[in-house]
């Protein structure tokens, strides 16, 4: 593509060369830098792009892009100069990649909880409703069935407009995203229209010297994303809401406690042999009695906000209802089916307190006759974050194995130590079983109907390090294998 054609629509210098050459590669990493390609000089907290200028030409890049006055010694090279790099690297990433987004509905969801839940819940209801469907979020991308891992919950602007471009291809019709703070204030979405903008709730989370300063401008960019926004889909439950709602041309509402567009009434949760969830009664643009497939009377919101959008986007009630009860989320309360006959075996991602306590008090809330909780600790990480695990795994569970998580260059025994003094504070009876495997097929020996078994820590993960070496390593696998030779 030509390189006039990439700057179409941004206003820009001409520094040095011309644009009258052909780009084959846009890139803002100078270690990927091909032949013919636009190297972006993109300014981080870290790095600088602009200082990887002479290695990225050495590597074959023909134009560059800054936002600094720099001196590019070789004439041949072109040089144009932007305002700031990060927001017309998101433009010229849409035009490179013939503006997917103009042949997607696309469909963005932030707040603090809940994103990753409420974008599987309405992947699940477009699918039951024979549309193909894209996302991506914390759990990497998703086209159909195909999984691509991402590094950031929102990936940085070029790589998003790469998975849209793969969407279209693969035939795609919407596209749902999770939305995060550090997208909007790196400007990772600029340019993209969003159909539906959702809402979940705000809480203070990612205040730090890199990520941002106060829960003041966390929030300021949580309700910047609606700039973008045609329909916003609000939870009113949340004592921020109305600020989210200032921005969007149109406005849908949710709630667990009032009326609005859509609302919840007689809400409990449901356990059964293959299913543990939520049912409760749908109310407003839907009247319906509605099952969650997973765990947990806070999910209710998720499903409103899921159905809601998905009612806008066109879904039926039955594609909603189906879409719902068999919502699956890996490594999120997961439960394991194939091992019913020897309780609920539940598999999640819970590796601090704060989501060890949010687990285990939701699996507590279906009263179970045991709750066993099976986890160990990260090695190289923080002591006190063992400690604390510990102690919420202990006040929540009736039954602790520690086991191996990703011990890193620690020692299992210097990592449970502690853990082991969390546990005492609320003298929950435990064992250790050091592997991880052997740990799982002993849960499976002695476990009954009527008890949970909660596997936490390792979640969607397929792999432990150990000692600088990844090896496979699946906790749904050997639960599978295992029922899988019982039955043989």
């Amino acid at each position: 593509m030509k390189l006039e054609k990439i700057l179409d629509g941004v206003l820009y210098e001409v520094v040095q060369g011309d644009v009258n050459k052909e780009i084959k590669l846009l890139c803002y990493d100078s270690r990927k830098v091909d032949k013919d390609t636009l190297f972006v000089c993109l300014t981080g907290f870290q790095t600088d792009g602009h200082d990887y200028i002479k290695a990225a030409i050495e590597k074959g890049a023909t134009a560059i892009l800054v936002e600094k006055d720099v001196k590019v010694a070789d004439d041949k090279v072109s040089v144009i100069k932007v305002m700031n790099t990060r927001i017309v690297l998101a433009h010229i990433a849409a035009n490179f990649f013939d503006n997917p987004t103009k042949k997607l509905k696309v469909v963005g969801v932030t707040g603090t909880k809940g994103k990753t839940t409420t974008t599987h819940m309405c992947k699940s209801i477009m699918e039951a409703a024979g549309v193909k469907t894209g996302m991506i979020g914390t759990l990497g991308a998703y086209i159909g069935n195909e999984h691509i891992e991402t590094k950031n919950t929102t990936p940085e602007s070029y790589e998003l407009q790469e998975l849209f471009a793969k969407m279209v291809d693969k035939g795609c019709q919407v596209a749902f995203i999770e939305v995060s703070s550090q997208a909007v204030k790196m400007h990772r979405i600029e340019g993209i229209r969003f159909e539906v903008g959702a809402f979940t709730n705000l809480s203070p989370d990612h205040i730090s010297p890199t990520e941002h300063a106060d829960f003041d401008e966390y929030k300021f960019y949580k309700k910047e994303f609606f700039r973008q926004v045609e329909t916003a889909v609000i939870n009113i439950d949340d004592d921020n809401s109305l600020e989210m709602a200032e921005y969007p041309r149109n406005l849908r509402t949710i709630s667990t406690k009032e009326s609005s567009y859509l609302y919840s009434t007689d809400v409990e949760n449901i356990w059964e042999e293959k299913l543990i969830g939520v049912k409760f009664k749908m109310h407003g643009d839907l009247e319906k009695d509605v099952t969650i497939g997973i765990p947990g009377i806070h999910n209710v919101e998720n499903a409103l906000i899921a159905s809601e959008i998905t009612h806008i986007l066109g879904a039926d009630d039955e594609a909603i209802l189906k879409g719902l009860k068999n919502v699956y989320i890996k490594g999120r309360t997961q439960l394991i089916k194939e091992a019913s006959s020897r309780g609920t075996f539940i598999i999640d991602y819970a590796h601090n307190a704060i989501s060890t306590e949010s687990v285990l008090s939701t699996l507590r809330a279906y009263n179970p006759s045991k709750i066993t909780c099976l986890f160990g600790g990260g090695g190289n990480k923080p002591v006190a974050r063992r400690h604390d695990m510990g102690s919420a795994a202990s006040k929540f569970s009736d039954y602790i194995i520690l086991t191996e998580d990703n011990p890193r260059y620690e020692e299992i025994d210097d990592i449970n130590k502690s853990i082991i003094e969390g546990i005492k504070e609320y003298d929950c009876p435990y064992e250790v079983i050091y592997d991880r495997k052997e740990a799982i097929e002993h849960l499976l020996d002695i476990s009954k109907p009527g008890e949970i078994v909660a596997l936490i820590g390792k979640g969607h993960e397929t792999y432990q390090e150990a000692k600088g070496v990844k090896r496979y390593f699946s906790e749904e696998e050997i639960i599978k294998d295992y029922m899988k030779r019982e039955k043989a």
